[in-house]
């Protein structure tokens, strides 16, 4: 084949305007929420059908657990991506404590280990997300381990996902960088691209690197 047979090579979508971003986490938002509250519903059902008396115990259950795992998620995303317009610090406990209930929902295990008692609405931000894109990483199980230590007035955040089949999807790379959703789904780019953008509004950086068995974040929030 000659260099005039070759196809032409695809210029790299640009990143999407403001609306596109807001619609595409408000899509991802609703992808996470509709599975629990879904299966509220399937448990409702159950407990109205006249035939399936025999399984109230097992609706009820289903009902419960899919309540919490609404409310965790509801909790962990109003602080996540929302992080409340009037709070400029939040508690790292209760940081933990989101977090800790997200990954009750996931297959790895949390390894917290936040040094500052107190962090910014960029650093929370950040330690949330990276969390729970370390989470995502580990589709088998394994351990995210969650570091974070002051530098100076800032703090310096590293985030490792640690097990078999650790990966990271190719839109969450580009997501990180700053570059369009690709041909990805767009669901897993726009978390790591409202990363990005939070990040570098602060003043700070944020990288990855994929090892075998192993993700790792890296980020610097000025402070």
């Amino acid at each position: 084949m000659t260099d005039l047979d070759a196809p032409a090579p695809t210029e790299p979508k640009a990143p999407p305007n403001t609306a596109e971003v807001a619609a595409y986490l408000a899509a991802r938002m609703c992808h996470d929420f509709i599975s629990p509250a879904s299966a509220i519903v399937s448990g409702l059902d159950l407990l109205e059908d006249p035939s399936a008396q025999d399984m109230k115990e097992e609706a009820m259950g289903l009902i419960q657990g899919s309540a919490r795992k609404l409310a965790d998620l509801l909790s962990f995303t109003r602080v996540a991506f929302g992080a409340s317009a009037s709070a400029e610090t939040f508690d790292a406990r209760e940081l933990h404590k989101l977090s800790a209930a997200l990954f009750t929902h996931m297959r790895a295990e949390l390894d917290w280990q936040v040094e500052p008692p107190a962090v910014s609405k960029a650093a929370a931000r950040t330690l949330l997300n990276l969390a729970q894109m370390a989470g995502a990483a580990l589709p088998t199980g394994g351990v995210a381990r969650i570091r974070a230590v002051a530098k100076g007035a800032g703090m310096a955040i590293a985030v490792e996902a640690t097990g078999p089949k650790a990966r990271l999807r190719p839109e969450v790379l580009r997501g990180l960088s700053g570059e369009g959703p690709g041909e990805g789904l767009h669901g897993y780019w726009v978390q790591a691209y409202y990363v990005h953008l939070f990040v570098g509004d602060a003043g700070g950086r944020i990288m990855a690197d994929v090892t075998e068995e192993k993700v790792t974040f890296v980020a610097t929030i000025p402070g």
